[in-house]
């Protein structure tokens, strides 16, 4: 659920139109897919492979509808397979990824976890995103929201997903340096919110920094 922090998105360059629901919108809330060899959609999800891309909006219902309406042959003038597991399959390799975008801060030195050091960084100021584990303690989460500020709160991936990002078998509480990370972060868990928080959350969610996976996005 949406719980503070009011930042902006930055300007993510031009907008791409959605082959499901051909709204155009920022890249934010777009997954990139181009065709593979085998003439598959293959999901682009760090927008570098060559070829035309066709994008679609990081929602469950997107990639439902991609699969039943079979939007990325209308998109490719051509016969295209889609994998019939294709929302559950982007749900995991996003999940991957926010996950690696955690863990390499960590690596970096610009994440610390555990409830203490994050709490000391809170008080420090100039944090750049408090992550939480959506199936955490709510008790002991709100503990710690208040001293956020206008840091987003990110609590979309689970105690056992933010462990693995930093090492420890469960974590309930990380904080991200302002920066790359944070932002990189951001965007990864807004995609993913798409595939655990409805139908429209990452939509929804688009300008505001914080994401739930059991909880409706408020506007």
């Amino acid at each position: 659920m949406p719980r503070g922090g009011t930042r902006k998105q930055r300007d993510d360059g031009p907008e791409r139109r959605c082959i499901v629901t051909g709204e155009s919108g920022p890249r934010t809330g777009l997954i990139r897919f181009v065709l593979g060899p085998d003439g598959a959609p293959v999901p682009d999800l760090a927008e570098r492979l060559p070829g035309r891309g066709m994008w679609l909006s990081a929602t469950r219902d997107a990639a439902e509808q991609a699969i039943k309406k079979r939007a990325f042959s209308r998109a490719a003038r051509a016969p295209v397979e889609t994998p019939g597991d294709l929302p559950d399959m982007l749900e995991r390799l996003l999940a991957e990824r926010a996950v690696q975008t955690v863990a390499l801060a960590r690596k970096a030195g610009l994440a610390v976890a555990g409830f203490e050091k994050v709490k000391a960084r809170l008080q420090q100021g100039g944090v750049g995103a408090l992550m939480q584990a959506g199936d955490g303690s709510e008790p002991q989460r709100a503990k710690l929201r208040p001293m956020a500020g206008e840091a987003p709160i990110i609590d979309v991936l689970t105690a056992d997903e933010l462990g693995l990002a930093v090492g420890r078998a469960s974590v309930i509480h990380a904080a991200l340096d302002s920066g790359g990370a944070a932002d990189r972060a951001l965007r990864e868990s807004l995609r993913l919110s798409g595939f655990r928080a409805g139908p429209d959350a990452a939509g929804g969610a688009a300008n505001d920094q914080t994401f739930s996976p059991d909880d409706p996005v408020r506007h």
